[in-house]
């Protein structure tokens, strides 16, 4: 650690010589930022070494988090903030003629996920290492991450994130830990001693690389580790003959096929090769992860049998929604064939071992696997699934008083499928969502049949986020305000943040809090004018909706809002309302045409308002490309307005809410996912409801009764509007919305959009009412910041520890 703003200045140009044999002056951009990670990396490695051997010598439990996505953002200006020297690093640069903020530029976004999943696990990292819960994170180092998306002529187009083409200092490879995963073949069973075992014969091999990324923990007390598998092949060989022969792509193909399970986030998996691809990254991770804690373990516990029977009293597994429920059977498969333990024994070890976050009540994220394909591709752990699930049925010929479709609803193998959240369930010792409805919703219908079963299982764990990352270091001018009001106390401890309410009726506060946000704004679209092109008025009102582009978190009712606003604004030029910045962004899945029809719309939409000489003077509308951490990061500070507006129960939890909030901004949403609970706290007069509840959503969805042409001839605007998608009104764009047309109104709004659409503008309208009121905006904002401690994900990781995990941490 550097004790001065001299001794860095003199550890930067020293390690620049041994480095890259080069004095400053003759040192590339790259070259200076790969110099001030080497050095960050050099005090997070002695701190790492500590955390362990302490960790170690304390016997505390390890948790490992597996999660298919970690959206960890880019990290230079993260740790420097958590380590306590972002300002003596600044000076020592600007003295030596360089720029901090030039050098954090040229760093890359990770591409390590993709949307909230991701973001929260990397979330969940920071605060296990800031309040000092040994925690692993266990992932996949992807090449090329989900995609780099380009906006071209309103369309998505993907392009490969090459987020690694100048390598990734972050990282320290462990080729010594690396781990052989196994594919294909077929089981020979022997008859023994007494005993059946299992033989795996005719696999192919693959081998897990692990690279260790630090995580370190604000404060610099611990820093934990990030662990990303790389797939290699077994042997470093190519085939000499194809390769003499001039067929180069036949030489290299068994390593083209096995680089291709780390390769892409999320591959199409709209055909069998693609679905193989999915289900091989799953296992190859999960494996590589089991193999490696348990190696761990051995170290420090020992490897009896007796030894491995304490596993669940010193270790953790848990399993990030669906995509690592490997991990139940593939840690029997361990503990039965090559550490001897009996079915009962080792079934014991995992479920008390194992716990499990869902994170969707959509039917179709639930994943589901073809038997067929899943028997082909794991002929050993499929033996085990196949037998939990002949257990389970077992289990329930024992039950009586059953409901009619128990035994359909809960098995684990159904209608040649493997049912992967079944088996997370029956495997894990504990399952919760993430928001208050969202649990109720898990109990009540995805899993009732487990909840009459096992009720003690289920629980709530509402997700948070790191108010280091999305106010600390998003948000400095926040910052420095909020500590000049209450000291600085509540940067490790968020629940004094509370104090603030004491200043919502503060004129002078409230008045600096409306420059923060000014100089935010002027921040943002200087960012959108470089980036889009578009120039938008900071003095305007900044109305955001940043996520995942899904049919169901409604982009397409925000952007008919906007139509409307349009077509208002072209009968009446003087309509009475403030002026508006609009800013959408996400990626849709590759796969996903109506989503990509989304975003050509919205696109669309604002070619048309910006175009146009008199709208544009009151409104304007942007798309931001690509949308990642590093621009969240722009975005969430300079929001006054958080669109939430996804259906009644169908978002889980959402985080983004979270960040908005914890930025001032005020939340018009839905009564769905966390909205709940922020609902709650800042009461109604800090936040705008409107449209469906959950119950009404889903008694329409059962008992019938909505008719989306009837909702649409009845308001006017919609008729216009829905007459706009289909009859040349977007021709400049060269395109017909006839997919979303058919969705409205051919297949009956499937997310109510149009029975949404009146109580979503008059909830707008009253909040367009409200910022003009100078004082009361100041205070509702003031009101959303105070009340945002709960949605710390320190709070989050504490319930995890308290009531799952059962893990000591510091309890500050």
């Amino acid at each position: 650690m550097f004790v001065g703003k001299e001794n860095f200045k003199a550890e930067y140009t020293r390690s620049l010589v041994e480095n890259f044999a080069k004095p400053l002056a003759d040192c590339t951009p790259l070259e200076k930022y790969e110099n001030l990670v080497k050095l960050v990396m050099k005090t997070a490695s002695a701190i790492r070494t500590e955390t362990s051997l302490r960790h170690a010598a304390e016997h505390q439990k390890k948790i490992y988090y597996f999660s298919m996505e970690f959206l960890i953002g880019k990290l230079l200006d993260n740790y420097l903030i958590n380590l306590g020297i972002r300002d003596i690093v600044a000076e020592g640069l600007s003295e030596l003629g360089e720029s901090l903020d030039a050098l954090e530029a040229i760093e890359r976004d990770p591409g390590l996920g993709n949307g909230g999943l991701g973001r929260l696990a990397a979330c969940f990292l920071d605060s296990m290492a800031s309040i000092g819960v040994p925690g692993v994170g266990m992932g996949i180092r992807y090449r090329f991450g989900l995609f780099r998306q380009k906006i071209e002529n309103g369309y998505q187009v993907e392009e490969p994130d090459a987020w690694l083409e100048n390598g990734n200092p972050w990282e320290q490879a462990k080729p010594d830990e690396s781990v052989l995963v196994r594919f294909g073949g077929y089981v020979d069973r022997q008859y023994k001693d007494g005993k059946i075992s299992y033989e795996h014969k005719g696999y192919s091999h693959v081998k897990a690389v692990p690279y260790d990324v630090p995580i370190v923990g604000y404060g610099s007390h611990d820093v934990n580790v990030l662990r990303l598998w790389y797939a290699q092949p077994v042997h470093d060989r190519v085939d000499l003959a194809a390769f003499n022969r001039g067929d180069y792509a036949a030489a290299m193909k068994e390593r083209a096929d096995i680089e291709a399970i780390t390769c892409i986030l999320y591959p199409d998996d709209s055909n069998g090769t693609g679905r193989t691809l999915r289900l091989k990254q799953e296992y190859f991770f999960v494996a590589a992860g089991i193999a490696s804690i348990l190696r761990q373990y051995k170290k420090v516990y020992g490897s009896t049998k007796e030894d491995l029977m304490h596993l669940p009293e010193h270790v953790s597994i848990h399993i990030n929604d669906t995509h690592p429920t490997l991990c139940i059977p593939e840690l029997m498969r361990v503990l039965m064939d090559e550490e001897g333990f009996e079915w009962n024994e080792a079934w014991d070890i995992t479920c008390r071992t194992v716990s499990f976050t869902n994170h969707t009540v959509l039917p179709e994220a639930l994943e589901k696997w073809s038997i067929d394909l899943f028997k082909n591709l794991l002929p050993r752990v499929y033996m085990i699934v196949e037998e939990i699930d002949k257990r389970w049925r077992e289990v329930l010929d024992k039950e009586s008083n059953l409901g009619p479709d128990t035994r359909r609803n809960t098995a684990v193998l159904w209608d040649g499928e493997v049912r992967m959240a079944n088996l997370s369930v029956i495997g894990s010792h504990s399952v919760n969502g993430v928001a208050a409805l969202h649990s109720e919703i898990l109990k009540e219908t995805v899993f009732k049949d487990f909840y009459t079963l096992q009720p003690d299982k289920f629980n709530n764990k509402t997700n948070g986020i790191s108010h280091r990352r999305f106010l600390i270091q998003s948000n400095p001018g926040l910052t420095k305000l909020i500590t000049e009001a209450i000291g600085d106390g509540w940067k490790t401890d968020m629940t004094q943040i509370s104090r603030l309410e004491n200043f919502r009726s503060d004129t002078a506060f409230i008045e600096k809090l409306r420059d923060v946000k000014y100089q935010n704004k002027l921040r943002l679209a200087d960012y959108l004018y470089q980036t889009s092109g578009v120039k938008v008025d900071p003095h305007s009102v900044f109305d955001v909706q940043v996520k995942r582009i899904h049919a169901y978190k409604r982009q397409l009712l925000n952007a008919f809002k906007v139509l409307d606003l349009y077509n208002q604004l072209k009968a009446n030029p003087d309509l009475d309302i403030n002026p508006y910045t609009f800013v959408f962004s996400g990626k849709a899945a590759q796969g996903y045409a109506y989503a990509k029809e989304v975003i050509k719309f919205i696109n669309s939409v604002a070619d048309v308002v910006n175009n146009d000489p008199v709208v544009s003077q009151k409104i304007r509308v942007v798309y931001v490309e690509n949308f990642c951490v590093s621009n969240a990061q722009l975005i969430y500070p300079a929001a006054d307005i958080s669109e939430q507006i996804s259906t009644a129960g169908k978002e889980a939890s959402g985080t983004g809410n979270m960040k908005f909030m914890m930025n001032g901004a005020v939340t018009l949403g839905t009564l769905d996912g966390a909205n709940v609970e922020i609902a709650n706290l800042v009461g109604p007069e800090n936040i705008t409801i409107f449209g469906l509840t959950s119950d009404e959503a889903m008694n329409y969805y059962v008992q019938g009764g909505y008719n989306s042409k009837d909702e649409c001839k009845k308001d006017p605007r919609l008729e216009t509007i829905s007459g706009q998608l289909v009859n040349g009104f977007f021709k400049n764009s060269g395109k017909d919305f006839w997919g979303i047309y058919d969705a409205l109104l051919q297949h009956n709004d499937e997310y109510f959009v149009l029975k949404d659409f009146d109580s979503y503008t008059k909830a707008w309208r009253d909040m367009d009412k409200a910022y003009s009121d100078t004082l009361r905006w100041g205070s509702m904002s003031t009101m959303n910041i105070a009340r945002s401690a709960f949605f710390s994900s320190d709070r989050t990781i504490r319930e995890y520890a308290d009531e799952i995990w059962h893990t000591r941490y510091d309890k500050r």
